[in-house]
């Protein structure tokens, strides 16, 4: 269908790149199968030439995971493609994902070589790459940042000589949503063949924009979404997967794509992720953070207590987090207080809740968060003083 994106997750590639986020084979292999459950399309499980161990780790995934097709990263060597077809070959459906930067900065400075042996080393490694699959996806390096004219010359080249999906990426994070928008529908319109690939869009987010970008690629063509659990990845981050999925999903008047992904499974694996890297999301992190469904506020508590529509555009349950979380601090009301006390067991009079919720004031005021624990304490000190008053001189003495 016209509107249906493929999710190319890279979690495990670029992901894992990211300082202090490797993962042993067994990890990522269970990782490789919570992606599976939570329905991507296309799983970039590695970089085989960059160890015995990533080779391996994609060799695994493709032999134990056969629903999503499974991606081996290469530059465009000989070496690399070799070595990513081999850790491939297990796979019900295997793509080689080739690259090669087009910017001039990164063809002068980095690679050293002209704009025609670019294009050469292209077109070379795409062929090979054939030997090993006919899925072959082509990545411009730094192609937000080439010269259009000449990333649509190696575009038509690549494609003719066989690739599939091509990819291009803001590799630093540098393009704005209008800008990438307008540069996917100029070289789509340009490109020799456009309509016999895939585009596909892999954002970075050095400057915030990574989701946003992706998101705008798609309405300038792209049908193609690159992107990982939790937005990890270089530097800043890849776009994250949870974001995208859940614009689709609450805003689809602006974003009608569709996608295979089950969302209930999103706070699950991004729970298991925290696990296995012991890499913590920020707090307030959109979709799958601690606070995403948490509130403080009184005025916010008091509307979710009689329609949660007033402060959550999505429920918890629809993206797998167990519950929304009314959490007590020096800015809640009396109505989540109360709401608290009831759960806990307890029932107050008005008095008693008042004297309830100066304590749990006094205490937030004090260590920012009033647990659970907290709450009942005070609560039982309240209840234990007020049926001291309450009792009868005598009480219990046959008076």
């Amino acid at each position: 269908m016209p509107n249906d994106v493929l999710v190319f997750d890279t979690t495990l590639r670029d992901g894992e790149q990211a300082p202090g986020f490797s993962l042993r084979v067994p990890e990522k292999l269970s990782l490789a199968r919570r992606l599976e459950a939570l329905g991507v399309d296309i799983i970039e499980a590695g970089f085989p030439i960059a160890s015995a161990d990533d080779a391996e780790s994609v060799r695994r995934i493709a032999q134990d995971v056969q629903g999503p097709i499974i991606a081996a990263l290469a530059r465009c060597t000989a070496a690399d493609i070799e070595c990513a077809g081999k850790a491939i070959a297990p796979a019900r459906k295997g793509r080689i994902h080739t690259f090669i930067a087009t910017s001039d900065l990164h063809l002068e400075r980095k690679l050293r070589i002209s704009r025609e042996q670019c294009l050469e080393t292209a077109v070379k490694a795409i062929t090979q790459a054939r030997q090993f699959t006919d899925d072959v996806q082509f990545s411009a390096e730094d192609a937000t940042r080439s010269d259009i004219p000449f990333l649509t010359q190696i575009i038509e080249a690549v494609i003719d000589a066989g690739a599939t999906t091509i990819n291009l990426p803001d590799t630093v994070g540098y393009s704005t949503p209008d800008e990438i928008h307008d540069y996917f529908q100029t070289i789509i319109a340009a490109v020799r063949g456009s309509d016999r690939v895939v585009f596909s869009t892999h954002c970075h987010d050095d400057l915030g924009l990574a989701v946003a970008n992706s998101i705008s690629a798609l309405h300038g063509g792209a049908r193609q979404v690159e992107c990982t659990i939790n937005g990890i990845g270089e530097r800043a981050g890849n776009a994250a997967l949870e974001e995208i999925v859940m614009i689709t999903k609450v805003r689809a008047d602006r974003a009608p794509f569709t996608t295979r992904i089950d969302p209930r499974e999103l706070f699950g694996v991004s729970q298991l992720l925290t696990e296995l890297t012991g890499e913590a999301v920020q707090a307030n992190k959109a979709i799958v953070g601690r606070n995403a469904f948490a509130h403080e506020s009184g005025i916010h508590q008091d509307g979710m207590l009689k329609d949660r529509r007033t402060y959550e555009i999505m429920s918890p349950d629809s993206v797998g987090v167990p519950k929304t979380t009314l959490v007590l601090g020096k800015h809640s009301g009396r109505h989540a207080v109360a709401q608290k006390c009831e759960a806990l067991g307890y029932a107050f009079s008005k008095r008693e809740l008042d004297q309830v919720y100066r304590q749990m004031i006094a205490l937030a005021d004090t260590q920012k968060h009033v647990s659970d624990e907290d709450l009942a304490a005070i609560a039982a000190q309240v209840k234990a003083e007020n049926a001291h008053v309450a009792t009868p001189v005598g009480y219990g003495h046959g008076v």
